[in-house]
């Protein structure tokens, strides 16, 4: 006699299995939006990471995990992370006034001249070119209504909302994206195999996760950083005499 299979059971695994339209659109977006390959010019910015190198700071992979670290959790990548996260929400609300605050504060964070070249101008493409290839109504709309430049992590999050991709992957792709531009720095600096470099990555991954839970969780009362020694660095790189990064 044949066997019959538990049919509803199977059904309900394969269900679970498959992602619905707007979720393979969600995933898509992101994986193409925060790629390295994505057309901002990510890596030609170091985030004071030649300076570090340069200086003694960085040395080997476990100095630069160390240092990224520190960055991840306690500097400008929970900074930026808690900015994506109020400029995801206050374009799902409509409410322009507060997205405008958070621009300007956002902006108003960064500790260096270079560092404002790298995160406004990534911000600017980032805008220019989801508008090219991805523009919808509410993209326009609040582009329209704010008429301001946006640093990088209030341009993700803007357009992220406007696409309605979900605020948590959003938050894990972004910091995702970040880590591994700083990991693609620091190996051509140090110089770090693609071994060891992966070694960093898979150490950090933590670190992004702890950092984005906190981030999605935090207020703009709980912004702050505490990366001295990093924020010094973006400002000597300005001066240092030979550079391959422009921050």
């Amino acid at each position: 006699m044949l066997m019959r299979t538990n049919e509803p059971a199977a059904d309900a695994q394969d269900a679970r299995e498959r992602m619905n339209e707007s979720e393979s659109a969600a995933l898509y977006r992101l994986m193409t939006w925060l790629s390295p390959a994505f057309p901002v010019g990510a890596f030609s910015y170091s985030s004071g990471i030649e300076w570090a190198v340069e200086s003694g700071d960085i040395a080997d992979a476990d100095s630069l995990s160390h240092w990224l670290c520190t960055l991840l959790a306690e500097g400008s990548g929970f900074c930026d992370a808690v900015f994506l996260a109020q400029a995801h929400r206050a374009t799902l609300s409509r409410d322009y006034a507060q997205l405008r605050d958070i621009a300007e504060l956002a902006a108003a964070f960064v500790p260096s001249r270079e560092r404002h070249l790298e995160t406004s101008a990534q911000g600017r493409a980032f805008i220019e070119i989801a508008r090219a290839a991805w523009n919808n109504d509410l993209l326009g709309q609040t582009l329209a209504a704010c008429e301001i430049s946006m640093v990088y992590p209030i341009a993700v999050g803007v357009v992220s909302a406007a696409h309605a991709i979900p605020l948590a992957p959003t938050m894990h792709a972004f910091l995702h994206g970040l880590t591994s531009n700083w990991i693609s720095a620091g190996a051509r600096l140090v110089p770090l195999g693609q071994t060891d470099s992966q070694r960093v990555l898979a150490l950090l991954e933590p670190v992004v996760a702890a950092t984005a839970l906190r981030a999605l969780n935090a207020t703009v009362n709980d912004l702050g950083s505490a990366t001295f020694r990093a924020d010094l660095a973006s400002m000597r790189h300005e001066s240092q005499y030979t550079r391959l990064f422009r921050s």
